[in-house]
């Protein structure tokens, strides 16, 4: 599956986005062609390189006719469905802007379908949005993942007047997004950036597991001052093994609950998703022996495994901290022993295989089936895996 992760070190906006995705790979002929079907005159992309404090990036502008008119959203969806563009393109635009006329219509108090758009309605952010959309579709791009995303600081000038960044609509549009802190002022994160970020993302967090195979970098309309300016993207196919590079560690202490309570509840917790739970003997205030519980999650599950913790604990609140962690690469192979064919699973680091354990389930199931002790099985088990691990090693260094 291809998979695409966007650095937001330095924000995001709809032309570094665009940038980003010509940079890494997509024809800027295909992608204007693209903005041009909406069939207004003059509507194009141009495309340059740059440099922001050294780094080379893609720098894209929209070059569009002069127009004073205030779209509503009922207007802009008119003009992307009257538009040659693919089906599958033209529904993710249309979801781009509804979003952010759902945002726009909460920062003003206003129905949806009233909201006057202004910078976000003008052409060269219809131009953003659908292009955007397109170059996704065109690269292939069937996943896409964010970092953390830096808003900046500051001010910024609008249609409404001199606003706080970040701007009532993008934060709405970030709500339950992970930000990330910046030494930059000024405006980093665009409420066209912020929708097309909220529509697109299948995660935030740490890059996925992926083969990489090419990088590029949007570059923004200023240079930052101690932060390059660039919109990185990251395009690859998707390992085997999706497991999170970045986790949420939950913790609570809770000192008012039975075993088997603790106990249901780490049952409810990772059927809600949670990656481990595990509890630790703890003293709390006054001496009263407790509990610690500790879930391990994917930051796409922080909802549901909240939910769950306070749902089935008496706590009435965690802590919680977003970690880096290594982890081998994994993938269950079928491999023969003694007492017949066993899954094994493999774990590989850096495209090496380097630990292999027996399936408990497997090892179960041969043990009922021969009368045997569980503990021998796994010793049997345990040495095909291991003649099997040499084997994959061995071909490996082979091939090198």
């Amino acid at each position: 599956m291809t998979t695409a992760w966007f650095d937001c070190a330095s924000g995001i906006s709809g032309d570094m986005f665009l940038g980003a995705l010509l940079d890494a790979g997509l024809e800027a002929a295909r992608l204007s062609g693209a903005v041009e079907t909406l069939g207004i005159e003059g509507l194009a992309l141009e495309a340059e390189k740059v440099k922001r404090l050294g780094f080379a990036a893609t720098r894209v502008t929209v070059s569009a006719p002069h127009e004073h008119a205030h779209r509503h959203l009922s207007d802009i969806r008119t003009l992307i469905q009257a538009s040659a563009l693919d089906e599958a393109v033209k529904r993710t635009a249309v979801a781009i802007f509804t979003r952010l006329a759902e945002a726009e219509a909460q920062a003003h108090g206003e129905p949806v379908e009233k909201v006057h758009f202004h910078e976000v309605g003008a052409l060269d952010s219809i131009a953003d949005i659908v292009g955007a959309a397109a170059g996704v579709h065109m690269l292939g791009i069937e996943k896409c993942f964010f970092s953390p995303i830096a808003t900046g600081s500051g001010t910024v000038r609008t249609a409404h007047g001199v606003l706080s960044v970040p701007a009532p609509a993008t934060a709405r549009l970030l709500t339950g997004v992970p930000l990330a802190a910046s030494e930059e002022s000024g405006e980093l994160t665009t409420p066209t950036g912020a929708a097309i970020a909220a529509e697109l993302a299948a995660g935030f967090g740490a890059m996925p597991a992926m083969t990489l195979r090419a990088v590029g970098g949007g570059a923004g309309s200023r240079e930052g001052e101690k932060t390059p300016n660039i919109l990185r993207v990251f395009i690859g196919e998707e390992s085997a093994d999706a497991t999170p590079r970045e986790v949420l560690v939950i913790e609570t202490t809770i000192d008012d609950m039975t075993g088997e309570a603790l106990s249901y509840a780490a049952e409810a917790l990772t059927a809600a998703g949670a990656l481990d739970v595990y509890t630790a003997p703890v003293f709390m205030k006054k001496g009263r022996p407790g509990h610690l519980l500790t879930v391990l999650a994917a930051a796409a599950d922080e909802e549901k495994v909240l939910e769950t913790l306070f749902s089935e604990t008496t706590t009435f609140g965690a802590r919680i901290r977003r970690t880096p962690r290594a982890v081998l690469d994994r993938r269950v192979a079928e491999a023969q022993s003694p007492l017949g064919a066993f899954r094994l699973k493999v774990g590989a680091w850096k495209g090496r295989a380097v630990s292999a354990a027996p399936e408990y389930e497997d090892a179960r199931r041969i043990a009922e089936e021969h009368g045997m002790p569980l503990r021998r099985v796994y010793e049997i088990l345990t040495t095909a895996g291991r003649r099997f691990l040499e084997g994959t090693q061995s071909d490996s260094k082979e091939r090198e």
